[in-house]
């Protein structure tokens, strides 16, 4: 290469350094004189990250809880009476009453047709009045013959005949009052009355029927109570006392209170459940044949809850979220146990002194940043 040609090319490189610093520089300078939304996408959200909501936050609160058993069961008539003709043959004249109707005890609740026993009652009633004048004829010749006896004008043989035929008047006529007796009870019959206050639960009663002696003409749920039967696991019945409170909620009915009245003797060795009898004095609105379900209280303990609101269920599972000192939330799956009120027990999963968002969980997520204001009653 000639001395010419290589100061050109010496030239040439030379100016194309003096071009790369120039541009280097001027890069450099823009970079520093760069706004701050220039910067990296990572360096922006760690510096600018704002509170996704306001929150109240709950801590878990030692609360007295009802020790109870969970039991499902029927709603059953206490106890019910079955309200029947005693009489046989006899025609239904008249049914005063109808199923769902309350009645007193002695209400008269149907009546017979009684033309025939009343017929039956006159004649025996002749028959007495008969009996009677016969005693009288017979009590006053036995008179004579006792104020006779010691004169010796009759003989002690017809002294005694007079004697018996008094006697004998005096045992019929009481066998004819006794007729009449039971002949006004057979006409009592003709009227059929409840045999206790209740709801009649049940009508076969018909105008015009001739029923015979025991046949049922209604069914009476006694005094109008009810009895809640729970099916309860048998490692349960223990447990289970006679006087212990229960809670019942009939479907799409109100909570009602009851007591147990027994434990059942024996368990069902297929579902291996025994029943508990539960006294429902007022049941209400409830009706015999409902489903209910319920809880048998046991007694009382302390647990941990928090507000129901707190707990969420997702995916199967009761998670809270969880506030940490910075504001920044954590999901944490915790077991639940016992309801009362508005509290939920939280068994496990939580520590004692755990700050949670008290209401509004559900919008938000793991790892939002919150801003946290206390919950009135609850602790910061």
């Amino acid at each position: 290469m000639n001395p010419s040609t290589r100061l050109t090319f010496v030239t040439a490189a030379i100016a194309l350094v003096a071009a790369a610093a120039t541009l280097a520089l001027h890069r450099t300078g823009h970079a520093a004189d760069a706004p701050p939304s220039a910067q990296s996408p990572a360096q922006s959200s760690s510096q600018t990250a704002k509170p996704a909501l306001t929150v109240n936050v709950a801590t878990p609160q030692k609360t007295r809880l009802t020790l109870a058993v969970p039991a499902n069961g029927s709603l059953h008539a206490w106890q019910e009476a079955s309200v029947g003709a005693e009489a046989s043959g006899w025609r239904l004249a008249a049914v005063h009453v109808n199923v769902g109707d309350r009645v007193k005890r002695g209400q008269v609740l149907a009546r017979f047709a009684a033309e025939l026993p009343q017929a039956d009652l006159a004649q025996i009633q002749a028959v007495v009045a008969e009996a009677e004048a016969t005693l009288a004829e017979a009590a006053a010749n036995a008179q004579r013959a006792r104020e006779l006896q010691a004169s010796g004008a009759l003989s002690a043989q017809q002294i005694n005949q007079y004697l018996t035929a008094e006697r004998t008047a005096q045992a019929r006529l009481e066998a004819q009052r006794a007729a009449v007796r039971v002949q006004q009870l057979r006409l009592a019959q003709a009227d059929v009355r409840a045999p206790d206050d209740g709801v009649i639960s049940a009508r076969s009663a018909t105008v015009g029927a001739v029923v015979g002696a025991g046949q049922e003409l209604f069914r009476l749920i006694r005094q109008g109570r009810l009895e809640w039967r729970a099916e309860v696991p048998a490692e349960q019945l223990a447990r289970v006392r006679p006087g212990q409170a229960a809670r019942v909620t009939p479907s799409g009915g109100p909570v009602l209170e009851g007591r147990v009245r027994m434990v059942g003797p024996t368990v069902d060795p297929a579902t291996r459940q025994g029943l508990v009898y539960v006294d429902l004095p007022q049941p209400g609105a409830a009706k015999a044949g409902m489903f209910a379900r319920g809880e048998l209280a046991l007694g009382e303990a302390e647990g941990l809850t928090l507000p129901q609101s707190a707990v969420l269920l997702r995916d199967g599972f009761h998670v809270v979220m969880l506030v940490g000192a910075d504001g920044r939330l954590s999901q944490r799956k915790v077991e639940v146990g016992r309801r009362t009120g508005e509290r939920i027990e939280i068994t496990g999963g939580l520590p004692s002194d755990a700050r949670v968002v008290a209401s509004g969980g559900a919008f938000l997520g793991d790892g939002d940043t919150v801003r946290v204001v206390a919950a009135a009653g609850a602790k910061p």
